[in-house]
């Protein structure tokens, strides 16, 4: 099971942090110069092919080819029929708009092609930002943005429903919004400004859904409302654009609790309307899907299949044929037992055929998608679904991992390429060997890239196969050993002596592994790992040490727990962990048997501080504190200096020297003036020059970079939700 959004960890990385020490050097600002000369960079992203929650697609409705997808933490993206690949739209909102990232809903203009709208917000919570409308007038090339007082939830429950962006079918100027705590919205400027809009009768109850769809059947509008306890109205319309009454005869019960998303078949005049007992994409038992002949108000029930059993499941997306009158195709989602499947009618319901029944999956280009299987599955999380205006057997369905797309109805491969929404959490660069990247991933554990312009060959790392990882680490004198970590149904730790190209699980592993995989670390040598605990609550646990590849464990006297292990390059005995709850860095000359505190009084209270130790060099450690500054050590931790040259520093990593330079370049996600963004310092972190541009900002990128080796000027960026994105100098 997927869960494309961010961990707890990832959404506080938009907060602030904690207040500086004071008794060090303030930022003195002499890297301002240097910002003005920004290198040229060209900026890629790495194929891996999806990974992510595709929570709507929407085909325009009078061009040909012209198509836009929606991802729950991955921002926006058009169709480029011509080169059969999507364009990403949001790769300019940066740090500050992190939480712009999810989309709640998209909408286009029949009448105007150029015009696309979306409504961002990845989270309603007290602590995320509000929602923003984006409105564009060159199809999502450039954006005008208008800031909301409410907020929205791309990556809530509830995100796979329906469109809950409009425009009026009456009037392009007018666009409705439906919100999860506040109502309906109404536009009459094209998206410029928005009000509440009178009349609406959907009382929020705080079950963060309010309204799940808007769609158009004709002139009359039509709004779902998620707040229902199953025998109140969940369905309303309007004929004039001002007074909303709930439909009349609508079905009720559990089966027709939440409505999921709704289709207008402009032929027969009929709305279809998919139902579930939950918004979905998980805890979802029953659903049911209903037909309304618009015109006379008749209701009748056309669901394919009923859930019962042990086969319980919801019903999601449902689109209609623009070319074949009654034809129509819904999914199911949540359905775990018989597998989730698309049912297609060519008779208004009466009889339906299940596509996943004589579907032929072709996933060679997204190898990932077997998850270690021997065959992909048909899908999961379906409730994205469209069928091509133009073309009636184009098919599409979104998963939690991937868009699957068909021209027969029968033979179905990714049409994900230029979509790519994964959260990445580790990444490392080898100096050596066929591939210059590993990365460990939300969802889909970890992979080797053996080249960055194709989804790895061998897909996940099996043996075992990890949902998401959790620590990767490579031996650093020996870097075809490497070690990973994550959680996973039959095991959580894995080593490889190929450079990662293949993987055997520890022989054991200590018993809060299973709940509670952290990081871990290796010596430079591989004869050393350190593995630490962090159960996804927070709780935080003693490391265990091993000596013979993972075959036995024992827990380490004077670990901070809970902090991540760091090894030092080049001495085999050190080993370095930075407490962030009292400030204090720990070290460890015995290999890892024991722990001292040296040097303390540092930055804490925050447990995405980052330690890193300069390649080749032994006891020369930076440490990342956020908005608290960037600090060095040269003496193995006993003392740390703060540097002036920048004043916040979240990530840090270290690739191959400029010429001439006698220290290895120096990569960071920091700020020197007042943007968060990518910069390489070629003098040691004297001056810094930002690499990134205002298109290339991707959001939040805390996590982790990495910087190659081997490639003056190469780095890699970790996102939370498009990717790994890398850079050349050019």
């Amino acid at each position: 099971m997927l869960t494309s959004g961010p961990s707890r960890r990832a959404v506080l990385a938009g907060a602030a942090a904690a207040a500086a020490i004071t008794a060090v050097p303030s930022f003195s600002g002499v890297a301002s110069a240097a910002d003005s000369a920004t290198p040229s960079y060209r900026w890629r992203q790495v194929v891996i092919g999806g990974t992510g929650f595709v929570t709507g697609v929407l085909f325009h409705p009078s061009v040909r080819g012209l198509a836009y997808a929606r991802t729950d933490i991955g921002g926006a993206y058009r169709w480029d029929d011509r080169k059969a690949r999507w364009i990403p739209l949001n790769d300019d909102l940066g740090w500050d708009d992190w939480n712009l990232l999810g989309v709640e809903a998209m909408a286009v203009d029949p009448a105007h092609p150029d015009r696309v709208y979306l409504a961002l917000g990845t989270y309603a919570q007290s602590w995320a930002g509000n929602g923003a409308v984006l409105r564009s007038e060159d199809r999502g090339a450039t954006w005008a943005r208008t800031d909301l007082t409410v907020k929205l939830g791309g990556n809530e429950d509830g995100r796979g429903t329906g469109e809950r962006l409009l425009v009026d079918p009456r009037d392009s100027d007018t666009l409705w919004l439906g919100t999860r705590h506040d109502g309906l919205l109404k536009s009459t400027d094209r998206g410029a400004t928005w009000g509440v809009a009178s009349g609406f009768p959907g009382t929020p109850s705080g079950s963060g859904q309010g309204v799940t769809l808007l769609v158009a059947a004709g002139r009359v509008l039509y709004a779902g409302w998620g707040d229902s306890d199953g025998t109140t109205a969940n369905l309303y319309r309007t004929l004039d654009g001002t007074t909303w009454e709930a439909v009349p005869g609508q079905p009720s019960g559990t089966s027709a609790k939440v409505p999921i998303r709704a289709a207008y078949d402009c032929h027969t005049r009929e709305l279809y309307v998919s139902y579930a007992d939950a918004p979905g994409p998980n805890g979802q038992s029953d659903g049911s899907v209903h037909r309304l002949a618009v015109t006379t108000g008749t209701w009748t029930d056309v669901t394919p299949v009923r859930p019962g059993g042990s086969d319980t499941f919801g019903y999601g997306g449902v689109a209609v044929d623009a070319r074949r009158p009654g034809t129509v195709v819904v999914s199911t989602n949540n359905r775990w037992a018989a597998v989730d499947t698309l049912y297609r009618t060519t008779n208004g319901g009466r009889t339906w055929t299940s596509l996943k029944d004589s579907a032929v999956l072709d996933v060679s280009e997204t190898p990932f998608l077997t998850f270690g299987a021997d065959a992909p599955k048909f899908g999961w999380w379906i409730q994205a679904v469209a069928v091509d205006p133009f073309d009636s057997k184009h098919l599409v369905y979104g998963t939690g991992a991937t868009l699957y797309g068909t021209r027969d109805l029968k033979h179905w491969a990714p049409q994900i390429r230029g979509l790519e929404e994964t959260s990445v959490r580790q990444l490392i660069s080898p100096p050596t060997g066929q591939a210059h990247l590993l990365s460990g991933l939300g969802d889909v554990g970890v992979m080797y890239h053996e080249r960055l312009t194709a989804s790895p060959s061998r897909g996940m790392a099996s043996n075992p196969v990890f949902g998401s990882a959790t620590g990767l680490a490579q031996a650093a004198a020996k870097p075809s050993y490497v070690v990973r970590t994550g959680f996973g149904d039959h095991g959580n730790g894995a080593f490889s002596n190929d450079g990662g190209k293949t993987w055997a699980p520890f022989a054991a592993q200590p018993a809060l592994a299973k709940d509670a995989p952290g990081p871990i670390a290796t010596n430079s040598d591989g004869s050393v790992l350190l593995w630490t605990f962090v159960h996804w609550d927070g709780t935080k646990y003693p490391a265990q040490r091993s000596t013979d590849n993972g075959a036995t464990w024992t827990e380490v006297a004077g670990y901070p727990k809970g902090a991540t292990p760091l090894a030092d390059p080049a001495d085999p005995t050190r080993f370095y962990a930075y407490d962030t709850d009292t400030g204090t860095l720990f070290a460890s000359t015995d290999g890892g048997l024991t722990f001292t505190g040296r040097a303390s009084g540092l930055p804490s209270g925050d447990s995405q501080f980052q330690l890193a130790a300069a390649p080749g060099r032994s006891g020369d450690l930076w440490l990342s504190t956020k908005t608290n500054g960037l600090y060095r050590s040269t003496d193995g931790g006993a003392t740390f200096t703060k540097l002036t040259s920048c004043w916040a520093s979240h990530t840090l990593a270290f690739g191959k020297a400029a010429e001439g330079a006698g220290y290895p370049a120096i990569y960071m996600v920091g700020s020197t003036e007042t943007i968060t963004a990518v910069y390489r310092s070629d003098d040691g972190a004297k001056t810094w020059v930002r690499v990134n541009d205002d298109q290339h900002q991707w959001g939040w990128i805390g996590a982790t970079i990495a910087a190659d080796p081997r490639l003056y000027g190469r780095v890699y960026i970790a996102t939370n939700g498009r990717g790994i994105q890398y850079g050349d100098p050019v």
